[in-house]
């Protein structure tokens, strides 16, 4: 299941986001989005987990949970609308 968390530190890693879904069950995949410009993190990323029930436990857990000085955005990701248009909003 895949999992969008919003609201992150620009000085989050991957690592350290990995090693907080992996307290609630199996880390398939871990990616933050970053600016193809700049390189720098645009403060949103996606983590994929193996069972749906770990990943709606984690979701329950984390949104709004503070982490890195920032309180966070946790929901389940939505797949990318394809009408052209852009935006984030939890789409992968």
């Amino acid at each position: 299941m895949k999992i969008y968390v919003g609201n992150l530190s620009f000085n989050t890693s991957e690592s350290a986001l990995r090693d907080l879904f992996a307290e609630h069950g199996e880390v398939e995949e871990v990616r933050i989005i970053t600016d193809r410009d700049t390189g720098r993190s645009r403060g949103f990323g996606f983590v994929s987990m193996v069972e749906k029930d770990h990943a709606t436990s984690a979701i329950d857990t984390l949104n709004k949970q503070e982490f890195d000085g920032r309180t966070l955005v946790v929901n389940e990701a939505r797949p990318k609308s394809h009408d052209g248009g852009g935006g984030g909003g939890g789409r992968y």
